[in-house]
């Protein structure tokens, strides 16, 4: 069924075709119809499957563009700047041939030109939940008119702690509004959002059962923290990424992988919350046409990143939280493409890596460091010894017994170190995930 059969207007569909929609995604099929018909939505899907645009298009083909200065007529809350550029652009593609106007507001842009905007008349606002409530409470942006308003990637909203936000905003909005909810992983704080500020909501699971889509490649390496960076230049330099991204958790991480990398490879960018708004709009801008083509970004401000090219996913750190790894990987393999993510693990990082695992349903494939680097060796680990146990170690006469017991009871450990038959069988004793075992678990790497 082509984007004719979901009833749409001869304008959508020539915008439709204009912008290269052909056939509508499953999570556009199943949003649109019940959005028309103006019913509350909780649809779970991840990016890259076609959700903005399956609020968009029933927004436009709900709400007659009128540029009222009393206000607008529908609001998106999403988590990040950069998503809210991006749903701003879909809003303005989309509304070819119709004289809808669409406002993006957001930290880190001058709060007096956003104002302008917003009382020259806007039908729609896309924007971040402190900035538009901010807005709210400077009277620059009435709601008395809104009637549908998008929670887009909600899970992340309240990681980031905006649920008290989003609430107050909530709370604002008329009692008869559209309400229509997306987010990858609907946990109980979603759920007990959705619950209280929605009509008798339409649940929609567009979620595969494999979290991580099945046209991404997904491996890992053990590595040592020091050599990561080392591992990371040789694989970039063998697999030469369309685009790629390497994440990390800090921004002083960032930062720092940025400066190392730049140093070695050409056409390599940087994002993360510290840099000014102008300088991250810019680098998105240069990563969407392809003058980068490696971005070392943070969780927070990568979220936002839709870009069909990228081939490429390095998480250089693991994540820290599971839900974040399928969010990474999912800026990969968009749309039905093919991608390819590999995953940096220390030693002691066994557990988050099982963790994953679990979340995603499926065992990631080992890849030796020595591929790339040939003389990589793993460096030794030093591990505690009982109590009991140093002090019936006899303590080294030479100069390298500094690390005796007596000083310490510190004794090396290898770090390819398997995990004991105790903690193995612990292990295979895990309970089905999905219904189906995962047939392994990593205790060590």
């Amino acid at each position: 069924m082509g984007f004719s059969g979901l009833a749409l207007s001869p304008v959508t569909l020539s915008a439709l075709e204009r912008a290269g929609y052909l056939e509508p995604t499953p999570v556009q099929a199943g949003v649109i119809p019940r959005a028309l018909a103006g019913a509350d939505v909780m649809g779970q899907a991840q990016t890259g499957t076609g959700k903005t645009a399956a609020f968009v298009i029933p927004i436009l083909e709900r709400l007659e563009p009128a540029h009222s200065k009393a206000g607008p007529r529908a609001m998106a809350l999403v988590p990040t700047r950069e998503l809210a550029v991006q749903v701003r652009d879909e809003f303005a593609k989309l509304a070819w041939g119709r004289r809808t106007q669409t406002v993006a507001v957001y930290g880190g842009k001058p709060l007096r030109r956003q104002i302008e905007q917003l009382r020259a008349g806007a039908d729609v606002v896309v924007g971040t939940p402190g900035r538009v409530l901010d807005l709210i409470d400077r009277g620059a942006l009435p709601l008395a008119q809104v009637r549908v308003v998008v929670l887009d990637e909600a899970d992340r909203m309240l990681d980031i702690g905006f649920r008290p936000d989003i609430e107050r905003i909530l709370r604002r909005c008329p009692g008869g509004r559209q309400t229509l909810l997306f987010s990858a992983t609907i946990p109980p704080p979603v759920r007990r959002l959705a619950e209280r500020y929605m009509c008798r909501p339409e649940v929609l699971d567009f979620s595969p059962k494999e979290l991580a889509v099945e046209t991404i490649d997904q491996y890992y390496f053990t590595i040592d923290a020091e050599d990561k960076f080392e591992l990371l230049s040789a694989l970039l330099r063998r697999e030469q990424p369309q685009q790629a991204i390497v994440f990390c958790r800090t921004k002083r991480g960032t930062e720092k992988v940025f400066q190392r990398l730049s140093r070695r490879f050409e056409a390599v960018g940087a994002i993360h919350g510290d840099l000014p708004q102008r300088v991250r709009d810019r680098v998105m801008a240069q990563f969407r046409r392809g003058a980068i083509r490696i971005l070392v970004a943070t969780d927070v401000v990568g979220r936002g990143i839709d870009v069909t090219s990228i081939s490429h996913i390095i998480n250089y750190d693991i994540p820290e939280f599971c839900d974040d790894y399928v969010h990474r990987v999912g800026r990969t393999g968009r749309m039905g493409r093919e991608g390819v993510a590999y995953t940096f693990v220390t030693p002691e990082e066994g557990p988050e890596l099982t963790r994953i695992e679990m979340r995603i349903n499926r065992l990631l494939q080992r890849r030796e460091v020595r591929e790339l680097l040939p003389d990589y060796t793993p460096r030794p680990r030093l591990r505690a010894l009982p109590a009991a146990h140093a002090a019936a170690t006899p303590v080294a006469s030479t100069a390298s017994g500094a690390a005796s017991a007596e000083q310490g009871g510190l004794t090396p450990l290898s770090a390819a170190a398997e995990p004991s038959g105790a903690a193995s069988a612990a292990a295979s004793a895990r309970k089905p995930v999905f219904g189906r075992p995962v047939r392994r678990i990593r205790r060590a790497l």
